[in-house]
């Protein structure tokens, strides 16, 4: 019967596979035409490595950490850096021009986005140090803070020749297509996967579930914890360099503290403990803010304008589905579970005795 049930699952998730595959293949075969929808699909599975990169920390680790986007402004930064196509600096680089040791400094976006993450990581090693000493909210005030001082020293103008200061970068290469945008995406992904459900996963979970306890059995806390921020700040990095080949052009102010507050929402609608619950949780709430938009434009009816549709009210309308979620879902989509497809069956099947409970309620209260 396992075997059966295994065979199964495998079956569903190539079905699933395929699907997805045939998909991507459509939008990148008529990408003129679906050029919108394939940018809230490559935004939502960029932002879906941040937010596993995060929940890695916040949700399996148990440390609470703002600094995401500091960690991504990094990468970002470095890939824009690294890949800027060397004829194009000057162009770049117009006001005060370039260092010199930049200016035929160029490597392919692979590459890039390997050093964006280990750069990000020694950063993150540094400053771990004195930060992973501190607990909860202290932990959460200090790596913010840092966030804000990366940014600001990314904008100084001391360092117009290395960041473009306050101009941004620009004529960043793009994804050659979508499969490489979702196969990047995946393949970090899958990697944070396969380190949650190792020996150090395991020794993750011990630490957020009782510090005491993990280190009476001989785990060092330290460790543990500096080594969850440094692999959680690599894939925050390549998730910013992502974000930069996506975007093409960058500036300091992308990076604002909202970016991590955007993160966090994800992690949270999706299931803090849950890498499914953040991937669903991504496409979410990145999709639903670009396809209500339409709240934001005016409404005419019988040549009277409805005064509530205008610039604005579209975020009325996201904060108010987000609250109904949260308030029927109070751990997030899917809590800290992960998706299966015997857990999806069950809940399909069960819909229809939900739908006769209800039903029957209704009737005794009009009896």
């Amino acid at each position: 019967m396992k075997k059966k049930a295994f065979s199964k699952n495998k079956l569903y998730t190539l079905i699933a596979l395929l699907f997805i595959i045939g998909i991507l293949g459509f939008l990148q075969a008529n990408s003129a035409q679906y050029s919108y929808q394939i940018s809230i699909l490559e935004r939502s599975a960029i932002y879906a490595v941040v937010a596993v990169s995060m929940n890695l920390l916040t949700g399996f680790t148990g440390l609470f950490s703002l600094g995401q986007a500091g960690f991504m402004a990094i990468g970002a930064y470095t890939v824009a850096i690294l890949t800027i196509p060397a004829e194009t600096r000057a162009s770049v680089y117009y006001v005060d021009g370039i260092a010199p040791f930049l200016a035929n400094l160029q490597c392919p976006y692979w590459l890039a986005l390997i050093i964006a993450g280990l750069f990000a990581a020694g950063v993150a090693a540094l400053i771990g140090i004195p930060v992973l000493r501190l607990k909860s909210d202290y932990l959460a005030i200090a790596t913010l803070g840092f966030s804000e001082i990366i940014r600001a020293v990314i904008a100084a103008p001391q360092l117009n020749k290395v960041t473009n200061g306050s101009y941004g970068l620009k004529s960043i290469p793009g994804f050659p297509n979508l499969f490489v945008a979702f196969g990047l995406c995946a393949l970090c992904i899958l990697l944070m996967v396969l380190l949650i459900n190792s020996s150090y996963g395991r020794a993750f979970k011990a630490l957020r579930e009782d510090e005491v306890a993990a280190q009476a059995m001989g785990l060092n806390l330290f460790r543990y914890k500096e080594l969850a921020f440094i692999i959680s700040s690599f894939f925050t990095g390549v998730g910013g360099g992502l974000l930069a080949i996506f975007m093409r052009s960058i500036e300091s102010k992308t990076f604002s503290i909202n970016l991590t507050y955007d993160i966090l929402l994800i992690v949270v609608l999706g299931g803090i403990g849950s890498v499914t619950g953040s991937v669903i949780g991504s496409f979410l709430v990145t999709a639903g803010r670009e396809w209500l938009r339409f709240f934001d434009n005016p409404l005419y009816i019988a040549g009277v304008q409805i005064p509530l549709f205008r610039s604005g009210f579209r975020m009325v309308i996201f904060s108010i589905l987000l609250m109904a979620v949260v308030l029927f879902y109070r751990r997030g989509i899917m809590g800290s579970n992960e998706f299966s497809w015997n857990g999806l069956f069950r809940l399909i099947k069960g819909i229809p005795g939900r739908l006769k409970k209800k039903n029957k309620a209704q009737k005794g209260e009009n009896a």
